[in-house]
């Protein structure tokens, strides 16, 4: 960063009075610029016992399968935009069950955040982001194909906690 977002003056790097990490901070106007990681949402769509994927058209990972998540937009609670990202990779609407599993990545300043969904019905399609979209039970997933590990963990549990009938919260970091 080399200039305010707010006055346009040129920022500095340096721990704000009060602080303990270094910030871009503006000696104009004395706002301070932090910068914090994304959040990314998404689901797990499930269809008796079936998970829909969809296959990246985009990159990163172009070509691998992924469930369907992106970056929460302003103004939206995680849900929402779980929903919404749903919808617009997939077209698929969905029900949430509940927030399911929160991954940290500070390598790219993400955290990762999916919710258990039921699909409403079997209407979907791949949005702009997808090149195709398909439910998957265990056997037929497409495991060496999977474009991140926060899916592949998220997926490991879920089939995990299917066998044993319960579905708790998973919180874990990946470093």
């Amino acid at each position: 960063m080399k200039f305010c977002s707010n006055c346009a003056a040129p920022v500095a790097k340096r721990v704000p009075p009060g602080d303990s990490v270094p910030r871009y901070v503006c000696d104009q106007c004395g706002d301070i610029h932090y910068q914090n990681p994304k959040l990314v949402v998404g689901t797990v769509p499930d269809w008796e016992g079936r998970i829909l994927l969809c296959r990246r058209a985009i990159e990163p990972r172009y070509g691998y399968w992924t469930l369907p998540a992106g970056f929460m937009e302003n103004d939206e609670s995680a849900g929402q935009g779980a929903t919404r990202e749903t919808l617009e990779e997939a077209g698929a609407r969905v029900e949430l069950s509940g927030a399911y599993t929160m991954i940290s990545v500070p390598a790219v300043n993400q955290v990762h955040l999916f919710f258990r969904a039921r699909l409403l019905d079997l209407r979907f399609e791949p949005g702009s982001e997808s090149l195709e979209v398909a439910l998957f039970d265990e056997a037929q997933l497409p495991w060496k194909e999977i474009a991140f590990r926060t899916v592949g963990l998220t997926l490991r549990h879920w089939f995990a906690d299917r066998a044993r009938g319960e579905f708790p919260f998973h919180a874990e970091d990946i470093r």
